[in-house]
């Protein structure tokens, strides 16, 4: 199997499982970086539907080479321009989980509340633009706003996680979905913890995010496509 076939499967595979995760509706997207440049990134199917042979292969310029050539998605720019600013990110996970996607329609940085939402980063910003991403412009201003961080909520229109590969990327968007429900529902009236301390906790979290990953492979691939 070449790279660029592994590639497909696996953002195949990933996206059956954000489907299964409740991270995507009929909108949301999967994405691996290619290499030379490009992307292998899912079309507009259903995510759940997505087969390999599927998968869109784009050039770093954007065009279609294979896959289903006349449904790619409008975000493309997105997806490239984060892996034109980022040699570290290898997958994209972009959906509307509906936790994040109701602290997105307001402007304030997501905040940490409990230890596994840091599995998003320490730092989630809000895009405060509700236009879809689907131009060069729009996309380059999107990864700037999401920098150095592992995640991004679009103002009005969900969010985004990256990782060295999809399921890193997934994990870390199912991880936000969390800790924006942490962050919407009433707790317990207590001192804030500071944010010293929560930067001395993300620590440990490149050994949670590998457990993470793997709980999150296992608990949403269809039970008759596990490797037996």
């Amino acid at each position: 199997m070449s790279a660029v076939e592994a590639a497909r499967a696996n953002v195949a595979a990933v996206a059956r499982m954000t489907a299964r995760a409740g991270l995507v509706e009929a909108f949301g997207h999967v994405s691996a970086r290619l290499p030379g440049g490009g992307a292998a990134i899912t079309p507009t199917l259903p995510m759940d539907a997505v087969r390999p042979e599927d998968v869109v292969v784009l050039d770093p310029s954007g065009r279609a080479l294979a896959g289903a050539l006349d449904d790619v998605p409008l975000e493309i720019w997105l997806h490239l321009a984060v892996y034109a600013a980022r040699p570290d990110v290898g997958g994209i996970c972009r959906g509307h989980p509906p936790h994040a996607v109701r602290w997105g329609t307001g402007d304030a940085p997501l905040p940490v509340l409990h230890g596994l939402g840091l599995l998003a980063g320490l730092t989630v910003r809000v895009h405060d633009d509700v236009a879809l991403i689907s131009t060069r412009e729009r996309a380059e201003a999107a990864a700037r706003a999401l920098a150095d961080d592992m995640a991004l909520l679009l103002r009005g229109n969900g969010a985004l996680a990256v990782g060295t590969d999809p399921l890193e990327a997934a994990t870390r968007l199912h991880h936000l979905e969390d800790r924006a429900r942490v962050a919407l529902s009433p707790g317990p009236s207590t001192s804030p913890v500071t944010d010293t301390t929560w930067t001395t906790r993300a620590a440990d979290s490149p050994a949670e995010l590998r457990r993470a990953r793997r709980w999150f492979a296992h608990h949403h691939t269809d039970p008759h496509q596990r490797p037996t």
